[in-house]
């Protein structure tokens, strides 16, 4: 009888994987993300704003971004939920290292349509969901 309840179990488990991979591959396999870094500065045309961005598995580069100019980049999470995107900012003689995307803090944060966005200002950077409506997140120091 324990062995029919264990086979059962394990039949049960194997539908249910089967399930969420075929009707809800978004569960399993994990959600696409669309990240956005744009220079905010204004009049700094002289001085590009240099970001070097990079996870544990993937190392995207770096840029050298005018004023306006931006660097986006699509992601996938992993199934263990640990999807971490790391970019160094660097302007002038201020630098700064700042979490772009991390799983736990904006997965809900950046909306139905999984957009996070950054504008990085001579006061601090900020964050949208959506390009309209930014809050400073934190400062350059």
């Amino acid at each position: 009888m324990k062995a029919l309840t264990n086979i059962f179990l394990v039949v049960s488990l194997a539908i249910g994987i089967i399930f969420m991979s075929v009707y809800q591959p978004e569960y399993f396999y994990g959600l696409d993300y669309d990240v956005r870094v744009i220079n905010g500065f204004k009049n700094n045309s002289s001085l590009p704003l240099v970001i070097w961005c990079s996870s544990n598995n993937d190392d995207l580069g770096g840029r050298a971004l005018q004023e306006g100019d931006d660097f986006s980049w699509s992601l996938k999470t992993n199934f263990w939920g640990t999807t971490h995107f790391l970019c160094t900012m660097k302007w002038d003689a201020m630098r700064r290292r700042f979490d772009a995307f991390k799983v736990p803090r904006d997965l809900q944060r950046c909306s139905l349509f999984r957009k996070c966005s950054w504008s990085v200002r001579e006061d601090g950077f900020y964050f949208s969901n959506d390009e309209v409506n930014w809050k400073k997140d934190f400062s350059w120091l």
